[in-house]
């Protein structure tokens, strides 16, 4: 039986799928790969999205964006590290969805092409 700090991770990774996939966003769940994981959450072109259902913000956003980049990068050179981070008390909707400046410098120049 699996922990419950990955029932709980599990079910954030499949609520953020179901909510974008609810939007007309061709989301999916990956399978964990170890070392070489690419990040949770695919299908969301250009991001390759990384779930975390921590007790802690500050903990989920570092621990988050450290492995989101690394894994975005696995994926594709081009590819944007974004984290949906859950927000204790609050559903889906009212997430994180958290990118650093470097990222967002990158979303603004594409958008601006």
């Amino acid at each position: 039986m699996a922990s419950a700090n990955k029932r709980k991770g599990t079910e954030w990774e499949s609520a953020v799928r179901d909510f974008l996939l609810s939007h007309g966003i061709p989301a999916r769940r990956v399978a964990q790969t170890g070392q070489l994981d690419t990040g949770d959450i695919h299908g969301i072109d250009p991001f390759v999205g990384q779930a975390k259902n921590w007790a802690t913000l500050a903990e989920a956003l570092n621990e988050g964006l450290k492995g989101a980049k690394v894994q975005a990068a696995r994926v594709h050179p081009d590819a944007l590290p974004v984290v949906f981070v859950k927000r204790r008390g609050k559903g889906t909707a009212d997430g994180y969805a958290v990118m650093d400046i470097a990222t967002y410098a990158r979303v603004n120049a594409r958008l601006r092409e």
